[in-house]
């Protein structure tokens, strides 16, 4: 009991020095009991898992998982067997993912919540259902959990509804595992600032925050990637600075807006240490995002594996570069996201149509994601080329 206790402490407290991942938690299938059919595993979740309705462009390796949580798909492995899947719906799935987290020495996770779907009984359900289970797991494994509300999909006449659910959530703050920063309770708010004719205004946003900070709580904001610059992927708007100097911590969204370890590279020195250094200056927290590839091709049509993984070597250079900008802590994008690849979590190479791991073991990224901790902590040197 003094070790689960001391871990929770240790993993419930602060940003710095940890590493974080994205949870989506966003899977149903076909039996569950959710009602939702293939929901993310499926461009049409009501119709039949094939390769043509195929949403994902990776395959999770759902072999340590029970026959209960494993659901045959219209799909066949490689040797002829029925290709599975999993369904967040089900507790055991999740709390096996933050078993994973600490076998891996990932500290936490932020959950993610997208409140454009919460008025769908069905929807919410599930969604519910997977933060209960991310609790259960986060407490079973001396992990940290947080709440992120994506506001993808919402309007200006909507955005009362985040405050109403997290005042139906708030109680979940006493929970032990909960990530605190500053002693306070930590809330993500992701989409903030975007320059892409999102139905919401910086108004908005800056109202929510002024919500969540007056209920005691630290804001994290999930901004677009240039936002200092209020360039490219941003509103073209100061305010949005304003409204960032409220903020308790920045965190830039930069999936897909590099290709290659040498762009990653450059984009740390270019772009994050100038973002470190504003955010000090603003007596602002900071959280890099970084992420180990990108494939479209099921979802939009792109090329598979449009931003190859190179063994690894894509996310390390990402994670070097945030320890020459100073950084001690970083977020992986995403733990279980293969709609877009972008998963670290245990992923199969037997399923043809798909991104493989390129021959190394299912488990690669997730050692790889704690040994870039122990990198940004300083307990193993800076380097450029990943541990093998």
């Amino acid at each position: 009991m003094r070790v689960l206790l001391a871990l929770l402490v240790q993993a419930g407290d602060g940003l710095d020095g940890r590493i974080w991942v994205g949870y989506q938690g966003w899977f149903n299938a076909e039996g569950d009991g959710a009602g939702r059919g293939w929901t993310h595993w499926t461009k049409k979740p009501a119709r039949p898992f094939d390769l043509g309705n195929a949403r994902i462009d990776l395959w999770p390796d759902v072999s340590e998982l029970g026959p209960d949580e494993r659901f045959a798909t219209g799909l066949a492995r490689a040797d002829g067997r029925p290709a599975e899947v999993f369904s967040s719906f089900k507790p055991a799935t999740v709390r096996r993912h933050f078993r994973w987290m600490k076998d891996y020495g990932i500290d936490g996770a932020f959950v993610q919540r997208f409140v454009v779907d919460l008025r769908d009984p069905r929807a919410r359900a599930h969604v519910d259902a997977v933060l209960a289970a991310c609790r259960a797991g986060a407490n079973e494994h001396g992990r940290a959990f947080s709440i992120m509300y994506d506001l993808t999909g919402l309007t200006s006449a909507r955005m009362g509804e985040v405050a109403a659910d997290w005042k139906a959530l708030r109680k979940v703050v006493d929970d032990p595992a909960y990530l605190k920063s500053r002693g306070k309770p930590l809330v993500a708010v992701w989409g903030v600032g975007f320059g892409d004719g999102r139905a919401y205004s910086l108004a908005d946003a800056a109202g929510l925050l002024d919500v969540l900070k007056a209920d005691g709580c630290a804001v994290m904001l999930g901004v677009p990637t240039y936002w200092r610059e209020l360039d490219r992927d941003a509103a073209k708007d100061a305010a949005l600075h304003d409204l960032l100097r409220k903020a308790d911590v920045v965190s830039p969204w930069t999936v897909g807006r590099y290709a290659s370890p040498g762009q990653a590279k450059a984009h740390g020195e270019k772009v994050v240490a100038a973002d470190v250094a504003w955010c000090r200056q603003a007596g602002v927290g900071y959280l890099p995002v970084v992420f180990p590839g990108f494939s479209w091709h099921h979802m939009n049509g792109k090329p598979l594996d449009e931003i190859p993984r190179r063994k690894g070597e894509f996310l390390w250079a990402q994670l070097a570069a945030a320890k020459r900008a100073g950084m001690s802590t970083a977020y992986v994008a995403m733990f279980d996201e293969v709609d877009e690849a972008t998963a670290i979590f245990k992923c199969a190479s037997d399923v043809p149509g798909f991104v493989t791991t390129e021959g190394l073991p299912s488990d690669h990224y997730l050692k790889l994601t704690g040994a870039g901790a122990r990198m940004l902590r300083g307990e193993i040197p800076l380097s450029d080329v990943p541990p093998r």
